[in-house]
């Protein structure tokens, strides 16, 4: 964590020199120079970096202590040390192995036989992947999917069977009503929403000699390239999604609150960021899972931005695991949010709990020594099943529209 707080430490010091660039044109009342503004764009790509070193430093320490956790699991006991071969070759002849080793007296753990997953297999399919293995999946899923990251309504579900979600869509509204006089009614409305289970995986193959003879942390690797696949796929569709045989993405649910001027190709002012913040309504706005989401090239403009009084909208974080600020509220990034174009909506704002995402039975991941069986191949298939819905359709999510051109 140390290595992590020096990071922040230089992001900050980068983003005071891009502030410096910045005050010193409005100061003279120019714009950025040719020169300037490469100075500028240099400390952005600087700034990414950072961000993406911060990662990989937090992952790489992650892993270690995820991979710590799973050999104090899965290492022997005294017990099973004292096991004979005889036992072991018993336990291949009752189907409780795929292999036999004559020169395994339970030795090392690389050595050592863990039982496939198969469907349908009772003395085969009884034993899970390590939960630490698991939870790398499903981390590493979330870490590819911003909508994830930002805090959604998460629904785990055992099975896939569709989920109805009661919505209101309109408040009954009160009036002045005289002494005597007829009390007008006003009832809320109400729709519901149906959270299903569409189901995204990939499967990946390793030669058998890779295996055997790696000295990687290769299911550290499988893993993030399994939850990377599948974040990708699924988060695709929570962001962009249609809601027609495939998620409702939050921007496709979320209703316009701001439409940008014309002329500047579907750029956004600070004003404009400003009147998007506040098109959602209070008890939203200052819900502490309100925040904003965007692409990640987005905040290259955002950081431009100043308020009335003089002050940059957006601020760095200081802190280990706190994001990014902008009016006060976290910023979280998604590389499926539109950038800023004519008719495009670029920037999201609001109480990212009104979205509800659906995950039905987790992450699963199973392997199979006989799919591949001619090439000598260990297949590994991750599935993860989901949906997504924007519940609230009363003002909880607003996006900015780029203007006409």
């Amino acid at each position: 964590m140390s290595l992590v707080k020096q990071i922040l430490e230089q992001r900050a010091g980068a983003w005071e020199q891009a502030k410096s660039l910045l005050d010193t044109a409005e100061a003279e009342g120019r714009a950025l120079t040719a020169e300037e503004q490469s100075q500028f764009d240099t400390i952005n790509a600087d700034i990414t970096g950072l961000d993406a070193q911060r990662q990989s430093v937090e992952d790489a320490e992650q892993r270690a202590k995820d991979a710590a956790e799973a050999m104090e699991r899965i290492a022997p006991s005294e017990a099973r040390q004292a096991k004979g071969q005889d036992e072991t070759l018993r336990a291949f002849l009752r189907g409780e192995t795929r292999t036999f080793d004559s020169n395994d007296g339970l030795g090392p753990i690389s050595s050592r036989e863990f039982r496939d997953l198969v469907k349908g297999t009772a003395t085969a399919g009884g034993n899970t992947v390590p939960t630490s293995f698991r939870n790398q999946l499903l981390e590493h899923m979330i870490e590819v999917s911003g909508v994830l990251t930002a805090g959604p309504e998460v629904l785990n579900t055992s099975g896939g069977e569709n989920i109805e979600v009661p919505v209101t869509t309109a408040y009954s509204t009160a009036a002045l009503t005289a002494e005597a006089a007829a009390i007008s009614e006003s009832d809320p409305a109400f729709a519901k929403r149906t959270l299903g289970a569409y189901k995204y995986g990939v499967i990946v193959q390793v030669s058998k000699e890779l295996l055997d003879d790696t000295g990687v942390d290769l299911s550290g690797f499988i893993a993030r390239q399994a939850g990377r696949a599948c974040g990708n796929a699924l988060g695709a569709h929570l962001v962009t999604g249609t809601g027609s045989s495939q998620p409702q993405g939050v921007i496709t649910g979320a209703t316009v609150g701001v439409t940008g001027g014309t002329g500047v190709t579907g750029g956004f002012t600070a004003d404009n960021l400003i009147d998007l913040m506040f098109s959602v309504i209070a008890p939203y706005r200052n819900s502490p899972s309100c925040g904003w989401l965007m692409k990640d090239s987005t905040l290259a403009a955002v950081r431009k931005l100043k308020d009335t009084t003089n002050q940059y909208l957006w601020q760095p974080s200081l802190q280990v695991g706190v994001p990014d600020t902008l009016l006060g509220k976290p910023v979280f990034t998604d590389p499926n949010v539109a950038a800023p174009a004519v008719s495009a909506k670029s920037v999201l704002f609001g109480d990212m709990r009104a979205y509800f995402v659906r995950l039905a039975g987790g992450v699963r991941f199973e392997r199979s020594d006989e799919y591949a069986f001619n090439q000598d191949l260990v297949t590994f298939k991750c599935v993860v099943r989901g949906d997504g819905i924007v519940a609230d359709q009363t003002g909880a999510l607003k996006v900015f529209q780029g203007g006409a051109s």
